[in-house]
C-alpha cells in the first residue's frame, strides 16, 4: 500500500516536471525565436524605419541587409554601450571585428525581424 501511495506521489510531481513550462532563459528565447521566425521572417524594413530605433530602449540594428531588434541584448552586451554606436543604423562592420567571438553569430539569429528593402 505505501508503495503504491510512493508510486503515485513521484508520478504526479514527474508529470508536473514535464507538462509545466519552464521560465529559464532558454525556454524564453526558444518561443521568442519561434514566434519571430514565424511573423516577421518575411517582414521588410526601409531604413527609414530602421532609424527610428536608435535608443537604448529601442535598439534596431543592420547587419548584412537584414534588421535585427537587439533591444533585449542591449543591457547584456559585453562591450557595454558599444552595441548603440550603430543603433538604428549599419552595424555590420561592427558586428563582424575582432571582438566578437563566433558564438555571436549564431546568437544574432535570434534578435532577426526581417531584411531590409532594397
Amino acid at each position: 500500500m505505501e508503495i503504491a501511495v510512493i508510486a503515485l506521489i513521484l508520478a504526479v510531481l514527474l508529470g508536473a516536471v514535464v507538462l509545466i513550462p519552464r521560465h529559464g532563459k532558454s525556454a524564453h528565447k526558444n518561443r521568442v525565436k519561434s514566434s519571430v521566425d514565424d511573423s516577421k521572417a518575411s517582414k521588410s524594413h526601409s531604413k527609414s524605419e530602421v532609424m527610428l530605433h536608435d535608443k537604448r530602449t529601442d535598439c534596431w540594428i543592420i547587419i548584412k541587409d537584414k534588421v535585427y531588434d537587439v533591444t533585449s541584448y542591449v543591457e547584456e552586451h559585453p562591450g557595454g554601450d558599444a552595441i548603440l554606436a550603430h543603433s538604428g543604423d549599419d552595424s555590420t562592420e561592427g558586428f563582424f571585428g575582432p571582438q566578437h567571438a563566433t558564438r555571436v553569430f549564431d546568437m544574432i539569429d535570434d534578435f532577426y525581424i526581417g531584411d531590409l528593402q532594397k
